[in-house]
């Protein structure tokens, strides 16, 4: 099954390039590889990627994002959980491990904020930084991210491009589109800041689809502290920064809450669209 899913000789005979690469990505280290993934292999994902009514998803809706997901492996459409399943297995975690130079990284077959994601016509995603820990593993340190682009024939006046951000929030330094069988690899930390944060223009029967898989070291203590998703405001955003900031930490308190209290996203999203229905 490994080898149909993901071509790993293919790819390990590029490590030298890939990892070269990847060190001298700027404003940090990252990676975009096209043609990841075998190309029938990628059309049956885009082709079973469930659409915003065909499935429940975690509705991520306030001001710093507008999109949904969806992290429940057992509630992916088969084809498409085996693809994620590969994605975190032994074999291609090493091979992350190689490219970015990380050792003893873990996957998370909880999928925490990852998973399938989609964003509908006027949806977006500020420019942020992730969250540093997981949720539900105190001394599990996120330190890299996948993105598999499922867009068959985007348009570029439709945006949604990914905008990797400088260290210092002055300037976008790099864009990438979210096209078919696209793979954006990238170390994730304090000031990784990355987003879509202009709402996309795409036609009402599409939407911007990916796979989203988060990687993990686990450190020996506690020297690592829990920072939640920081978004940050562009230079040209003014007033709105204010209420990007106030988002901001009424979503880190949501943060702790689920640190402390154990719930989930999707159970959030489950209660808010039965109360949404009742009324």
């Amino acid at each position: 099954m490994s080898a149909r899913l993901f071509d790993y000789a293919r790819w390990t005979g590029q490590a030298d390039r890939l990892v070269r690469e990847y060190g001298a990505a700027s404003p940090y280290p990252h990676l975009q590889i096209d043609g990841f993934l075998d190309d029938a292999i990628v059309r049956r994902v885009a082709r079973e990627f469930p659409g915003p009514t065909d499935t429940e998803w975690i509705s991520y809706k306030h001001y710093n994002e507008n999109k949904l997901g969806k992290s429940k492996r057992e509630e992916f459409p088969p084809f498409i959980g085996s693809v994620v399943d590969e994605l975190n297995s032994p074999e291609f975690v090493s091979f992350l491990s190689t490219v970015t130079g990380i050792s003893g990284l873990k996957a998370d077959p909880m999928l925490e904020g990852g998973g399938m994601h989609q964003t509908e016509s006027g949806g977006f995603l500020n420019i942020h930084a992730d969250f540093t820990m997981h949720h539900y593993h105190k001394r599990w340190r996120r330190r890299c991210n996948l993105i598999v682009y499922l867009n068959e024939r985007w348009e570029p006046h439709w945006g949604g491009d990914l905008e990797l951000w400088s260290r210092d929030m002055k300037g976008r330094v790099t864009v990438i589109a979210p096209v078919l069988n696209r793979a954006v690899i990238f170390n994730t930390d304090d000031s990784s800041f990355h987003g879509y944060p202009d709402p996309i223009r795409c036609p009402a029967d599409v939407t911007r689809k990916s796979l989203a898989l988060y990687y993990f070291t686990e450190e020996p203590d506690d020297r690592y502290s829990a920072k939640s998703t920081n978004y940050r405001a562009r230079p040209t955003d003014g007033a709105r920064a204010l209420l990007i900031w106030a988002d901001k930490q009424a979503l880190h308190l949501y943060s702790k809450l689920k640190e402390r209290l154990g719930f989930s996203d999707d159970a959030v999203s489950r209660i808010l669209r039965r109360l949404s229905r009742k009324r």
